[in-house]
């Protein structure tokens, strides 16, 4: 079931009471005092795992993402990209508690601390940033919902991160996230998550196409766990802010190769374990008799791991397969990858398809994830790390998979275009949206504090020049500031200021030659 097919918000478990639900026809005395039992303690097992599911999105980010990242990119920059991803959750915690919540579901009945008279909401776009700012008037049994929903703000920030690496002032990052957030991730959610335009409520995007039915649009938009609000806002985040800061120094000249795969092949499984938590966790109640929502929960967590599990298995087969063809060989970063854009995939999917479906799902995705991450050199854009394309092109591969593959509505079920229609709407917008924001946003910061670090701060190394540290000191001096370059590994010996270095200070150009880490 998606986040959006029953109601125009997501219906909160209810916690005043739980009843004993129907009494069966003839069971014995043990079903009934186990069915007794699971009744009576079932709110605390969901609320147990939405706490649960929150810590594994929040490993997605640290150290998940940042490990994943940190590997792909060069040894002069790895402190800086993982810097990147643990700098978002600071900013984007703060700002989801101060008014990210209640710009997303305040408008919304089940989480307004008046259901009678909830916040307001500015055209179906966005809800008030005030009628909850801080958590002000958040109801208590809401925190956890918050706590859930503040992981995804942030791991969808941090995954920009990686189109841009190796030459982004970290101050501009810091400035750029708060804002970006606020433009484009927030009003986003709401639409698709709290009940606004991308949603099923009356007056939406899909029901002024196909109508509506006692209030609801016709055809519900499926998003089960942020094919749109996260992966495809963060890939055309990324897209445009690429193509706005421009190339690294050397961009298809020199050789820019991860730097250690292991830490990305870890941080690839941290990802995979955490998602769990982000798709098994999106679950939101179509009723609030217990007994069905026992029923519910039963089955469709289950299905959704299931989902979850194949679709990237098969991804990564297919990402695979790819490489074998084209390149003669499987490598351990296109396993890494694959994994990654079958998650990316199935996270809209995940509650709305088959298994069978979904293994056909992760295939496609991963083959095509691994033909798109090549368009960077033919179109001149650097997405130093693949946002562009594994999150946007995996993300509307989920997203519009859907309108092919969903078990009641899709086109390959018998069930018409309709699905198939609104998912690309959604999704077009998505794009649309974020683009317009991030290059708004990028265009204010390029032109007042700057984006790019110097070119000679580039050559020297990110890590040294933003954060005046290394992450391989070779030396024995220790990995904290220094004062000569960071290639002193390479063969300089530190020192004090003015000293000279014992050996001549190698090129960027000629370590990459030679083989060294870049």
């Amino acid at each position: 079931m998606s986040r959006r097919t029953a109601k125009s918000s997501a219906p909160r478990v209810g916690v005043t009471g739980v009843g004993t639900g129907p009494t069966p026809t003839s069971p014995s005395v043990t079903a009934l005092r186990n069915r007794e039992l699971l009744e009576e303690h079932f709110v605390d097992g969901y609320y147990t795992w939405m706490l649960i599911s929150s810590c594994l999105v929040l490993l997605m980010t640290t150290p998940g993402l940042a490990l994943f990242y940190g590997g792909m990119s060069r040894s002069k920059s790895v402190l800086n990209m993982m810097m990147m991803s643990f700098s978002a959750l600071g900013v984007v915690g703060i700002v989801y508690a101060l008014w990210g919540w209640s710009m997303t579901y305040s408008s919304v009945p089940w989480a307004a601390a008046d259901a009678e008279n909830p916040g307001w909401e500015a055209a179906k776009l966005f809800a008030s940033p005030f009628d909850q700012f801080g958590l002000s008037d958040t109801l208590p049994a809401n925190y956890v919902f918050v706590a859930f929903q503040l992981t995804f703000a942030v791991i969808t920030a941090a995954l920009i991160s990686g189109a841009i690496a190796d030459r982004v002032k970290f101050s501009s990052w810091l400035v750029f996230m708060p804002i970006w957030v606020t433009l484009s991730y927030f009003p986003l959610a709401h639409q698709v998550w709290g009940g606004g335009f991308l949603s099923n409520v009356e007056g939406g995007l899909s029901a002024l196409t196909f109508g509506v039915t006692d209030g609801l649009a016709n055809i519900a938009p499926i998003d089960y766990a942020g094919g749109t609000v996260v992966h495809i806002n963060a890939g055309m985040a990324g897209l445009v802010l690429a193509l706005l800061i421009g190339v690294r120094r050397g961009f298809g000249r020199e050789p820019m190769k991860p730097h250690n795969l292991t830490l990305t092949m870890i941080g690839a499984g941290l990802l995979w374990f955490g998602w769990f938590g982000f798709n098994a966790g999106s679950i939101v109640f179509t009723s609030t008799d217990e007994t069905e929502m026992i029923a519910q929960f039963t089955t469709e967590t289950g299905l959704v791991w299931i989902n979850t599990t194949l679709a990237t298995c098969a991804a990564m087969l297919g990402w695979l397969l790819i490489e074998k063809l084209r390149d003669g060989k499987g490598t351990s970063l296109g396993a890494a990858s694959g994994v990654v854009a079958g998650l990316v995939a199935i996270t809209p999917a995940c509650g709305a398809l088959s298994p069978l479906g979904s293994m056909g799902l992760g295939a496609v995705a991963g083959a095509l994830c691994a033909l798109a991450v090549g368009l960077k050199y033919r179109f001149r854009y650097d997405d130093s790390l693949d946002v562009v394309g594994v999150h946007l092109v995996g993300g509307l591969v989920g997203t519009i998979g859907i309108g092919f593959l969903s078990t009641t509505t899709g086109l390959l079920y018998g069930e018409g275009l309709r699905q198939l229609v609104v998912q690309v709407m959604v999704a077009l917008y998505a794009m649309a949206w974020s683009g317009a924001a991030t290059l708004i946003i990028g265009l204010a910061i390029k032109l007042t504090i700057g984006w790019r670090i110097d070119e000679e701060d580039e050559v020297e190394g990110i890590d040294f020049t933003e954060h005046g540290e290394s992450a391989y000191d070779l030396t024995g001096a220790g990995g904290a500031r220094r004062t000569t370059s960071v290639l002193a590994g390479a063969g300089v010996q530190a020192g004090p200021p003015g000293a000279q270095p014992t050996e001549k200070e190698p090129s960027e150009e000629s370590t990459e030659k030679q083989g060294a880490p870049a």
